[in-house]
């Protein structure tokens, strides 16, 4: 979005000019315009607004296509659940049935071992007894030493169950959970950007896409007159200069205009200039023509149109 002021105003008129009255100058409105482009580039889909409309403060003023964004967006944020899942599976250990499980096994492999220590004091008394071989007696020893190590490994398991990551496991998926999170908000200010609201208040002045058109990134699409972005110039002799400090309460007049309006000096320039080579006074006013697109004015500012002459009256 960027503001380019646009010459819509200009008091032009002296005091003591042919047909004015004293302390009333003449002049004429001019207006800032807001030109509302995207930050991203797309293809305008939809134009929400059209010229003369007075549209609201965040009121959306037109829509680029964003099925791409869509997708884009809904990918990451299920990356970062799953980023999310995946960290509270390491800070919660096992889950119940897992320990459930790792138990049974336990207790499976604990009946296996005092079977097989049976099964050695047999073969061990048979042995001496001259009953069986040496090596029926390793046999029995050595299925004795695989439950024994059998049993110690499920309870290593069952003591570890409760337990979370390493700490440096943990840290890892914590980084992982904040790289998909800004990588979720990036993409989710993309999809954003595809639709943008008016800045303030105000007029649409113009449109300049229409729909289906491709806008480039800062493109303008809508030209707005925010109601503080009217004014009115007027040229004043330096004789004059000092009635005019800042801050001084002034009235405007103009026809068509159903009250007078207050209004204040905001601005005294600090270099002379050559009276402009048109100046609009009584006698002319009258061959003056406007163009005027009807837009109803919620504002002071905007009851007033860009170049049309006013009456500055000082109080």
């Amino acid at each position: 979005m960027r503001r380019t002021p646009s010459l819509l105003v200009a008091a032009v008129a002296v005091a003591g000019c042919s047909g004015n009255k004293p302390g009333t100058y003449q002049g004429y409105v001019e207006g800032e315009f807001v030109h509302v482009g995207p930050a991203v580039a797309g293809r305008l889909e939809h134009l929400l607004v059209s010229k003369g409309q007075a549209v609201e403060i965040d009121a959306t003023l037109f829509e680029l296509e964003s099925t791409q964004e869509a997708a884009a967006l809904k990918q990451a944020d299920e990356a970062l659940n799953a980023a999310k899942a995946q960290l509270a599976d390491m800070q919660t250990g096992k889950r119940s049935a897992e320990v459930d499980v790792v138990r049974a096994q336990l207790q499976q492999a604990t009946a296996s071992e005092k079977q097989s220590a049976a099964q050695l004091e047999r073969d061990t008394a048979q042995l001496a007894l001259g009953g069986i071989s040496k090596m029926q007696l390793e046999t029995s020893r050595a299925k004795h030493d695989v439950d024994v190590a059998r049993v110690r490994e499920l309870k290593a398991q069952l003591d570890v169950a409760d337990q979370k990551a390493r700490p440096d496991l943990i840290r890892a998926q914590d980084a992982q959970v904040a790289a998909a999170s800004a990588a979720a908000e990036q993409t989710r200010w993309r999809f954003e950007q595809k639709r943008v609201m008016a800045p303030q208040a105000g007029v649409v002045i113009d449109t300049l896409y229409r729909e289906g058109e491709w806008v480039p990134v800062g493109g303008p699409v809508v030209k707005m007159l925010p109601p503080g972005n009217v004014k009115v110039r007027i040229f004043v002799p330096q004789s004059a200069l000092s009635l005019f400090p800042l801050g001084k309460p002034v009235t405007l007049r103009c026809d068509g205009c159903s009250k007078t309006l207050p209004a204040k000096v905001s601005y005294v320039a600090t270099d002379a200039e050559f009276t402009p080579p048109i100046i609009y006074s009584n006698e002319n006013r009258s061959k003056l023509v406007f163009m005027v697109e009807a837009s109803p004015a919620p504002e002071d500012g905007l009851a007033l149109h860009p170049g049309q002459p006013v009456e500055v009256v000082l109080e």
